[in-house]
């Protein structure tokens, strides 16, 4: 049975939008947590981001140690809250390509569906840039497979269902949602590591070849803390003394409040 709606909280939003605007020439994924009520309407409150084995442009994987680690953030997780959490979709990006999810998307929903018919899937299009206005957009949808006939033929193929997606408003950010955030960029730096640590196993490499690798190593490190690291350590010190500017006027407010209380007359007894 198809998701009647997915209901995603607005910071597990911005968490996947981040992920999804780190990189603008691969793909990248991550699993989505959360739990799915009676009316089939599934909420998601979490997310964790994936670190990617294989680099392409058009194609991601989760490995099954990924998804066994997934599951137990996710058990986890519903001991924290307590509350019912678990694994219950999947989200990736198609950076400078449409939203629509290619056959290779469907197939790989419908491989996770047979394992749980909740299971959803999300893409974040991202990178698109109108060729008249030049203004680039975030395109989001939200999607399931399923079976169908096709005509005069008793073959079977795999159709994307389109399911609706509501971005709930939230008050703050939430304490799983802030590790998530905050764990981008050591996700991006151990990809590069791994990448680096790969080229000087390779064979009949010479001193030249070294040295190139390890300019492309650092220029990819600075690149990672130029436009991840230090725009997100900016926007949480924005966002701390935003709070704290907030306290201090909640404060205030309640002090003038205490003080109007406490100059009013007392009340008449009653009879």
């Amino acid at each position: 049975m198809a998701l009647s709606c997915v209901c995603m909280s607005a910071d597990v939003y911005v968490v996947c939008l981040q992920h999804a605007l780190s990189t603008e020439k691969e793909e990248v994924m991550g699993l989505l947590i959360g739990e799915i009520d009676v009316d089939a309407k599934a909420k998601i409150s979490a997310v964790v981001m994936l670190r990617r084995s294989d680099k392409r442009k058009d194609r991601v994987e989760i490995s099954p140690e990924q998804l066994t680690a997934a599951t137990i953030k996710a058990e986890e997780l519903a001991r924290t809250l307590g509350q019912p959490m678990r694994v219950l979709g999947w989200y990736h990006s198609h950076p400078h390509i449409t939203v629509w999810p290619s056959h290779v998307d469907v197939q790989t929903q419908a491989m996770y569906q047979m394992m749980d018919q909740g299971f959803v899937g999300v893409i974040f299009s991202v990178f698109l840039e109108d060729k008249i206005t030049k203004e680039q957009e975030v395109q989001v949808t939200c999607f399931q497979s399923q079976s169908r006939n096709m005509e005069g033929t008793p073959d079977h193929y795999m159709d994307r269902i389109e399911i609706p997606m509501r971005i709930i408003p939230t008050t703050c950010l939430s304490q799983p949602c802030l590790r998530s955030m905050v764990e981008l960029p050591e996700i991006l730096l151990q990809e590069e590591d791994e990448v680096y640590e790969a080229t000087k196993r390779l064979p009949h490499l010479n001193q030249l070849a070294q040295l190139h690798n390890n300019a492309v190593y650092t220029k990819s490190l600075c690149h990672i803390a130029e436009v991840v690291q230090g725009p997100l350590l900016n926007a949480l010190e924005q966002r701390h003394a935003t709070n704290v500017k907030r306290c201090e006027e909640l404060r205030s407010e309640m002090k003038h409040l205490t003080q109007a209380l406490a100059s009013l007359p007392p009340a008449a007894p009653h009879h």
